[in-house]
């Protein structure tokens, strides 16, 4: 092995080893909660080593970046999850080789998403982005709590959309603790309507054990599995 695949090697087994452990923590099984590892800004060359080291799944933020290396490693079998935000002019495109789409958060997004679903010929599982910062507060990207209901009836009313569950960031500043508490009640109240919507997309390098704590199944990871993102090109 080269000493970057050692390297990807080493740092993947530590994320699956404090996945493991924050399993054990909560009273959950290992294979509870899976992981997505983000790609951003790393060439194709890792994702094939993430292959080859048992990752199945990977994050991208940038259509153009991912659609590029879904491409190049289309051989790979990999399932695509786009969890950067996503423009109505993009979401068509993005639909064509995504597995996933983590970040739906208005309802303008869901007939292109559904077009280009349906010109591949292949459902893709959606998850709604919900945000969790106060009321008023300037916040990332995400649905307010009160319209996940509404948003999550026009993924049902598409026959190319697969409402898979719900996504969402700690925001910044915020003991991450507290506000994957708050999620795990939105979750909830979610599930009422939506019992089969039960995947719960929350944590990253940082916070994963805190999300997991209160009922992540995904993690999305990239920097402590393949270190400090190279700069932007």
């Amino acid at each position: 092995m080269s000493a970057r695949a050692d390297e990807v090697a080493a740092r993947l087994d530590d994320v699956r080893r404090r996945i493991r452990d924050a399993c054990a923590e909560a009273g959950r099984p290992d294979d509870d909660v899976s992981l997505v590892v983000v790609t951003k800004f790393f060439p194709a060359s890792d994702v094939r080593l993430l292959a080859d080291l048992g990752v199945t799944d990977v994050g991208e933020n940038r259509h153009q970046e991912a659609e590029a290396k879904a491409r190049e490693c289309a051989d790979l079998g990999l399932r695509w999850h786009f969890i950067g935000g996503l423009q109505s002019n993009k979401a068509a495109a993005v639909a064509s080789y995504a597995g996933v789409v983590e970040s739906l958060d208005r309802p303008k997004l869901v007939a292109p998403l559904s077009r280009g679903a349906g010109a591949r010929g292949h459902e893709v599982d959606v998850l709604l982005q919900v945000s969790l910062d106060p009321p008023g507060a300037g916040h990332r990207a995400g649905a307010d709590p009160d319209g996940l209901a509404a948003l999550a009836d026009a993924v049902g009313e598409s026959a190319d959309l697969r409402l898979r569950g719900l996504m969402a960031v700690a925001p910044l500043g915020e003991d991450p603790a507290e506000a994957f508490a708050r999620l795990a009640r939105i979750r909830t109240t979610f599930l009422e309507d939506h019992p089969d919507a039960t995947v719960l997309s929350a944590g990253m390098s940082g916070d994963l054990e805190q999300a997991i704590s209160h009922g992540a199944t995904h993690v999305r990871v990239g920097s402590a599995v393949l270190g400090e993102r190279p700069a932007v090109k």
